[in-house]
């Protein structure tokens, strides 16, 4: 299997399971800064949804032998707006459950997450976090990680190098000031 099938069979499922319950998430981290062309490998995908408390017990069910989840970690996840994770057993892969705390930046990220085709060869549409809600989540993981992690800053100055002129930086600077990172996307910029 190559790498973009082994994300496919291990996000699929999990996309299906929100969308048949109803629930809205989308695509980010690495894997939506791959999408937007800030290629680097990764062995896990990131998801940020709205799951609610009534919907975890019918999540849960989507999961056979193939997945490993927590129930217990879901649930306090949930509680908590903090995330969990589901590994996909045959590849190894991780999907990271992020859920919403329902800041305005994240209402927004969701509202303006297009659904794309993942692969040509998988007929799936998920929504992926737009280049700029990419670039501000990974400027607020880059200050909550100590503004060390250069993975997190070369992915954002690969986005701006990409996109530059095509950003709708109104949005950049509003989210920006709602997550406490100006400083970090004026030092970008």
């Amino acid at each position: 299997m190559s790498d973009t099938d082994d994300l496919l069979a291990s996000l699929v499922p999990v996309a299906m399971a929100f969308q048949r319950l109803g629930v809205r998430y989308y695509i980010g981290g690495s894997v939506a800064s791959t999408i937007h062309g800030a290629i680097r490998s990764t062995m896990d995908v990131d998801l940020v949804t709205e799951l609610k408390a009534d919907q975890i017990k019918s999540f849960l069910r989507f999961f056979g032998e193939d997945f490993y989840v927590s129930g217990p970690a879901v649930r306090d996840a949930v509680k908590r707006k903090s995330c969990f994770n589901l590994i996909h057993l045959p590849t190894a892969y991780k999907v990271d459950v992020f859920v919403s705390r329902g800041r305005p930046f994240d209402q927004a990220a969701m509202a303006r997450a297009v659904p794309q085709q993942i692969s040509a060869d998988d007929p799936v549409r998920i929504p992926v976090a737009t280049a700029e809600d990419s670039i501000i989540a990974k400027l607020e993981w880059f200050r909550l990680g100590d503004e060390s992690s250069q993975r997190q800053w070369d992915d954002v100055s690969r986005l701006v190098a990409l996109h530059g002129p095509a950003l709708d930086m109104h949005h950049m600077r509003q989210m920006a000031a709602s997550v406490g990172v100006t400083d970090l996307l004026n030092r970008l910029l």
